[in-house]
């Protein structure tokens, strides 16, 4: 695999905000989202989570030990915490469970909103979305994902009767892949997480998947879905 984005330099700058998790938005770059279902977390978590963002921030002011690589290598690690506890979830909404709510998220992402961004990945799980993706020209990240989250969670609350209410939650994870070899690292970290959480044996025989969307064309080699 030998698709990323050229010229990854630490020191270029870096869009950052914060609300409850911290975010970093290099403008151009390929981004790793991921959106979680509305309740799929427990108070507990979430405010560790806020604690966490809290500590990230404060960490941002100059002195030793505060670079950004630093942030980054603890932001992943919750990252992976987080990632964990949604895997293995046996209560609280798994909406996405549902072959038709699976199948819409999925066709919003190859289909309806193609137009918007390169899509070089993604995987629906029981109660989240990981994704990796590259917003086209001067389209905004927060555009693709008022666009996705905005269509999948009012069709999603229709065949589920919910008109009205929450279906995703406002925060995302997002990570922006520093090299090649992350990048690769990140796409099999995507593929793989079906197989990570004991559902299936291979990354393509996951229906909800990039592996599997490859696998459907007929493709051998890696390359963008949209």
């Amino acid at each position: 695999m030998q698709i990323c984005d050229s010229n990854y330099l630490m020191s270029e700058p870096i869009i950052f905000y914060k609300r409850n998790l911290p975010h970093w938005h290099p403008p151009g770059r390929s981004l790793s989202l991921t959106w979680r279902l509305h309740g799929s977390w427990p108070q507990t978590v979430i405010n560790q989570l806020r604690i966490t963002r809290q500590h990230l921030q404060n960490k941002r002011q100059p002195g030793p030990g505060n670079s950004a690589n630093d942030q980054i290598l603890e932001y992943k690690k919750l990252f992976a915490k987080v990632d964990a506890i949604l895997d293995k979830a046996k209560t609280g909404p798994l909406w996405l469970k549902e072959i038709a709510i699976a199948n819409l998220v999925q066709h919003t992402l190859l289909e309806r909103y193609a137009k918007l961004y390169i899509l070089w990945a993604y995987v629906v799980m029981a109660n989240h979305l990981h994704v990796l993706l590259k917003p086209k020209g001067e389209i905004t990240l927060g555009s693709i994902t008022k666009h996705l989250k905005g269509y999948t969670a009012r069709e999603a609350n229709r065949l589920l009767g919910r008109t009205g209410q929450p279906f995703w939650q406002d925060e995302s994870f997002d990570h922006w892949p520093r090299d090649q070899k992350e990048f690769s690292r990140i796409v099999d970290y995507i593929e793989n997480n079906p197989v990570k959480a004991g559902l299936i044996k291979r990354p393509e025989q996951w229906t909800w998947s990039s592996a599997a969307e490859r696998k459907r064309r007929g493709w051998i080699d890696f390359r963008a879905l949209t």
